[in-house]
């Protein structure tokens, strides 16, 4: 995994507003639209799509929707309460919220706790820069998240989880969604972004390029999920499957959609499901539609 390329400024200084400075509103719709971008994605190997339960029972596109639904107005204040440099305990309390109304909708069913975490502590990111008339670049997103709740986020990284991803990643030494928080989301920043830029330099169509980007975050993230229901067997399968399919071209090489759809066809038969990929995805396609990426990006190693 390398880094992306992005000269970042010493501090984060106020400027006048610009009109490249989303509202708190246009940022939480991105964030819902980009949570339908990941839905509406196909074929995602073992995930939920419009068309498929993937490597889940319990759960279907209705689900997430239902879902969605209920999270509309979470990520738009969660944005607000970042606008107002609200402290780290305020945007836990408007998570936990979230997962409430979520739990409530989908009946008990967890869709999206990782975007409620993750994609919320962006929104509140963007909200910041937003605040002080800054577009939201990449590396300005990364260094307001570690600058305003870094220390706070390495402290929850300590606690003992009582979520069965987070009990995975205990176990077996992994990375989880808690330590790649406290370090300002480095999959997402160093390999989903870079991935994203450059799919999109080289001209991919939308499907295509977002199916890369999956593929290079999980060639790469410890996924707590794939931890979770595949044990670390699982989780280097998948690892190992999307370093294979990447380096066989991708989505874009003649036949690239169908070999996705086969290794959708194993991943089901050993109840894999790469949540914690998804969720950065979203994260990547959020950045897009905020205006956070442009088209010149190295290739991303895998």
């Amino acid at each position: 995994m390398t880094a992306s390329a992005m000269p970042c400024p010493a501090r984060l200084a106020p400027s006048p507003p610009r009109s490249s400075s989303p509202s708190p509103q246009s940022i939480g719709r991105a964030a819902v639209l980009a949570l339908h971008d990941e839905l509406a994605l196909s074929p995602k190997p073992g995930l939920v799509t419009l068309v498929s339960r993937g490597s889940h029972t319990d759960m279907d596109a209705h689900t997430f929707m239902r879902s969605l639904f209920a999270l509309r107005g979470y990520f738009t204040t969660i944005a607000e309460r970042g606008a107002e440099g609200a402290p780290f305990e305020v945007l836990e309390h408007c998570g936990r919220e979230a997962e409430t109304r979520m739990l409530v909708a989908t009946g008990g069913i967890n869709t999206h706790r990782g975007a409620i975490f993750m994609l919320g502590l962006l929104c509140a990111s963007a909200g910041a820069l937003s605040a002080i008339g800054v577009a939201p670049h990449p590396c300005l997103l990364r260094r307001a998240l570690l600058d305003r709740w870094g220390e706070a986020l390495a402290r929850r990284c300590q606690r003992p989880s009582a979520l069965p991803g987070g009990l995975a990643a205990r176990r077996l030494g992994l990375r989880g969604a808690s330590a790649e928080a406290a370090l300002g989301f480095p999959v997402l920043f160093e390999t989903a972004v870079p991935a994203l830029q450059c799919a999109r330099a080289r001209g991919l169509a939308t499907r295509e390029a977002r199916l890369d980007t999956l593929f290079h975050v999980m060639a790469v993230l410890d996924d707590s999920n794939l931890a979770h229901r595949g044990g670390l067997e699982g989780l280097r399968l998948a690892q190992h499957a999307a370093r294979d399919f990447l380096a066989a071209g991708g989505a874009g090489r003649p036949g690239g959609l169908e070999a996705a759809e086969a290794l959708g066809q194993r991943f089901v038969q050993r109840r894999l499901s790469p949540g914690g990929a998804a969720d950065t995805l979203a994260a990547a396609c959020w950045m897009h539609r905020i205006g956070a990426l442009d088209a010149d990006a190295p290739e991303p190693a895998v």
